[in-house]
């Protein structure tokens, strides 16, 4: 099958990309290299580099006619959507907006969407959250990644257009930048073994819900042939407030410099987690990498970079 894979040069994208040439697939990569890297590109697919909001994405459709396209490209960043809102809607909103309307114009039949259980919420009434939780979102970034799943599920309604939207808990992993300004484990990791002090927004109390990057390729891979028109959350259902994760970290890496503490950013949310059984029942998906384990994974990598 022929994928087109948006943000195939960035963190997740990349280790999808992988996967799917790995399975045989034929990949083509959109990427416009604002936070990807070209050198995370796998040899085997096609690469355009370009933004999906370009006009200029119509003929990548024209060329290329994939029959399932996986959306992950995206502005990440929670405290920027809230800085730039109008930069994080052009890319969230109407980025995603003239991906969909190519899908429908050359008769793709599926995509997956990537979203985030972390942000569409908003401060959770109750946890772990399932797919039926309020939509509630208290950053711009949240609006943004909802609004996309409304089109999908318009465009789904209107005119057929099958679709998966993937809401992620916070995802780490190896190739996630440890310089960037969202995944705390990797910037933890990488100022860690710099010598640097981390900074943890808060009293160290926030939670989050780390699902390795692995799991959340094994998720898109299934979601490929299964489930139509409907969410699913991809986490792992456990908190891990940031100060646990800094000394999980601090005790693999042998980091004893401690740290500073910062009053938490406008559009965070204070705690959460995501319940993932309706994945588990319908697409047959579960997490396998316990937190411990893939963060020793991680931090095995980045020394790698940087020793």
């Amino acid at each position: 099958m022929k994928v087109l894979v948006t943000g195939g040069a960035g963190f997740i994208g990349s280790h999808l990309v992988d996967a799917l040439t790995e399975h045989g697939h034929s990949v083509v990569v959109v990427d416009n290299l604002s936070t990807g890297r070209r050198e995370n590109v796998n040899p085997k697919a096609r690469f355009y580099e370009m933004s999906i909001c370009s006009y200029q994405l119509r003929e990548v459709f024209e060329a290329e006619k994939p029959a399932l396209v996986n959306h992950q490209a995206a502005q990440t960043v929670v405290h920027q959507s809230v800085d730039d809102p109008v930069f994080d809607a052009e890319q969230n909103i109407l980025g995603s907006l003239n991906l969909i309307l190519q899908c429908l114009r050359f008769r793709v039949r599926k995509i997956i969407y990537a979203s985030s259980g972390g942000a569409v919420y908003g401060e959770p009434q109750y946890r772990p959250v399932d797919e039926r939780h309020p939509i509630n979102p208290i950053s711009q970034y949240g609006v943004s990644k909802h609004t996309a799943e409304r089109y999908l599920e318009l465009y789904g309604v209107e005119h057929g257009l099958e679709y998966v939207v993937l809401r992620y808990s916070n995802v780490y992993g190896p190739r996630q930048s440890p310089n960037g300004e969202a995944g705390v484990v990797s910037i933890f990791t990488g100022q860690m073994l710099r010598g640097e002090r981390p900074t943890i927004f808060g009293q160290g109390d926030k939670t989050r819900d780390y699902v390795h990057v692995s799991d959340v390729v094994a998720a898109n891979l299934l979601a490929m042939e299964k489930g139509k028109n409907t969410i699913y959350n991809i986490g792992t259902g456990v908190e891990t407030s940031d100060q646990e994760l800094f000394d999980i970290l601090a005790e693999l890496i042998g980091y004893k410099n401690g740290l500073h503490y910062a009053p938490v950013r406008r559009g965070e949310v204070l705690r959460i987690c995501l319940e993932y059984s309706k994945a588990r029942k319908e697409l047959g998906w579960q997490p396998h990498i316990l937190l411990k384990q893939g963060v020793s994974k991680t931090v095995t990598y980045y020394k790698g970079i940087y020793q």
